[in-house]
């Protein structure tokens, strides 16, 4: 089944208006627009809506999905072709895998482009996360045609960035479209009224389809895990240990948890995605205490960073790659 994209953007297209993404552009893109077998009648094609979406099934069996639903429950059989606005929700694509309707072999293209993205550079670098591909108007795809995401080889990744610098957001966007991800709380759930809050936050944005564990045992999830995982953070879990080993006044006594963490972590079969702060940025602290964690967490996040196939800096929700 042939499957044209006459248009890939979203409603107003893009370039739009006057906003910076606009202005940066590359290409002009119309508002999406499909064309399927050139228009074909409609005799011998299997047509359905969904509660995931419109789809084709073809009279040589290729499928598509435009994924413009709601998202619906249950596993279903896995599609050839798949048309996703993921910048409206790329954790929608996660759940599409988790129930089998994309699988390796599912061709995932991203459309309804537009200026959701500040640049089509950002939005290649995300599709890569995510196993997708952009496409020009006027692309012409086949269903027969077949990709190969794999995301099961280990790989490790440190997100490192100030406070509301958006360092978890970008660690939850790189895992955005794995179909089965644990996210490693480690911070202590019995906190004041505003760490409440922001636990609060941050479980609103997780998808359903995620797990959750709350602990401190991180050796434990990277021996014992082997699909996506996300960590957030390494703060919260290097004051837990303080607090636990009663270091404060003799740092020493957290070198061992510090070693063992990195010992995991280079042995890790996971994909995993650890959020940490970066600390060295800002002014030296007043109190004994402060100096100590700031020292400390500044080496395990250069101990853990040599030992990542990537680190990534974000400031102020921008990200800068770490050679």
């Amino acid at each position: 089944m042939k499957v044209e994209l006459t248009g890939t953007g979203g409603p107003d297209g893009w370039p739009s208006d006057g906003c910076a993404s606009c202005r940066s552009v590359g290409r002009e893109r119309k508002p999406l627009s499909v064309v399927v077998d050139d228009n074909a009648a409609l005799d011998g094609y299997e047509l359905a809506r969904t509660d995931d979406g419109d789809i084709i099934i073809g009279p040589d069996g290729g499928s598509l999905l435009f994924a413009n639903g709601d998202g619906g429950t249950g596993p279903g059989p896995g599609f050839d072709l798949v048309l996703i606005d993921l910048l409206d929700d790329p954790f929608r694509l996660g759940a599409l895998r988790s129930r089998g309707l994309v699988n390796r072999a599912t061709r995932v293209v991203a459309v309804g482009l537009d200026h959701r993205v500040r640049s089509e550079a950002e939005l290649d670098r995300r599709l890569a996360y995510w196993g997708a591909v952009q496409a020009p108007d006027g692309t012409v795809l086949e269903t027969s045609d077949r990709a190969a995401h794999d995301s099961s080889k280990p790989h490790r990744m440190i997100v490192l960035g100030g406070t509301r610098s958006g360092k978890s957001e970008e660690a939850e966007m790189r895992l955005a479209g794995e179909p089965d991800v644990l996210y490693v709380a480690t911070g202590d759930p019995h906190g004041d009224a505003a760490w409440t809050d922001r636990i609060t936050a941050h479980q609103n944005r997780r998808p359903a389809h995620w797990r959750t564990r709350e602990t401190r045992d991180l050796e434990d999830v990277l021996a014992t895990e082997t699909g996506s995982v996300l960590i957030d953070g390494l703060g919260t879990w290097l004051a837990g240990v303080f607090d636990e080993l009663s270091a404060w006044e003799d740092p020493g006594r957290v070198r061992g948890a510090c070693d063992g963490l990195v010992a995991a972590w280079r042995s890790t079969r996971a994909r995993v995605a650890l959020v940490s702060d970066e600390v060295g940025l800002g002014v030296v602290p007043e109190h004994p205490s402060g100096r100590i964690f700031r020292d400390t967490l500044g080496e395990l996040n250069h101990r853990l960073a040599d030992e990542s196939e990537e680190a990534a800096l974000v400031v102020a929700g921008r990200v800068t790659s770490l050679p």
